[in-house]
């Protein structure tokens, strides 16, 4: 026991020794620096961000078949026209960071999952639900920031009716071995209003109304707006890729 005592005081006496020689400067790193970025207009949109919607055009989407999209602009406002479909990106996105604003109808319409409802599909696969969530029951995994029929967000941090939402987005997306099997699965980060909802959430798989998700090998692909058929409105959508 003693034998072993006096090595360790050894062992703490150089180590001991090694630190007192280190300077502040050895663990400073000073390459390479960060990107200065800067913020453009009233909405503060980073200089790196692609902007996607900025309310003058949807030049940047097309509808789900590749055509010109449908929706109704008006007044910098992008609204779900009824039996219009989707409408998506035409870049193709793996990781990013997302910033999109969007309203449910200030008239009261439905309830459950039939009021408000649209969702933004990542990678055309996996959807963060946009839903009127004040005052409006329904199953938690379907509610307004839940990675649909996966995981519930942490908190309903959904305002009133007719009022400007914002979901801030973080999202990794997944990777797949060369024999298309899964490497790693997607995750996803929402902020709501401000409020954290979903924290580094693990994405299960592919977003699937009945059945248990699963992954399908993909690489980047659009960022979609659902049309379900509710007038919900977006705008002030921009992304910042993430190598």
């Amino acid at each position: 026991m003693r034998l072993s005592s006096f090595f360790t005081f050894i062992l703490v006496a150089i180590h001991l020794v090694s630190y007192s020689q280190l300077k502040p400067e050895d663990t400073e790193q000073w390459l390479p620096e960060p990107k200065i970025i800067t913020f453009l207009g009233s909405n503060l949109v980073p200089s790196d961000a692609i902007i996607l919607f900025d309310g003058k055009s949807l030049s940047n989407f097309e509808n789900d078949k590749g055509g010109i999209p449908l929706w109704d602009l008006k007044d910098g406002i992008i609204t779900i026209a009824k039996d219009r479909g989707d409408i998506k990106t035409k870049q193709k996105f793996g990781s990013f960071q997302l910033h999109i604003e969007w309203r449910t109808p200030s008239i009261i319409d439905g309830d459950g999952q039939y009021r408000g409802n649209s969702g933004v599909f990542i990678q055309e696969r996996y959807e963060v639900q946009v839903l009127d969530c004040f005052n409006n029951k329904t199953y938690v995994n379907g509610q307004a920031g839940a990675i649909y029929k996966q995981t519930p967000p942490l908190v309903n941090a959904s305002k009133k009716p007719g009022e400007w939402q914002i979901y801030d987005i973080v999202f990794n997306a997944p990777k797949f071995f060369l024999d298309s099997t899964l490497a790693a699965p997607a995750f996803i980060t929402v902020i709501h209003n401000g409020v954290l909802i979903q924290n580094h959430t693990e994405i299960k798989g592919l977003t699937l109304w009945q059945g248990k998700p699963y992954y399908k090998a993909h690489g980047k692909a659009p960022l979609v707006l659902q049309g379900h058929g509710n007038l919900v409105s977006y705008r002030n959508i921009w992304v910042r890729e993430l190598e």
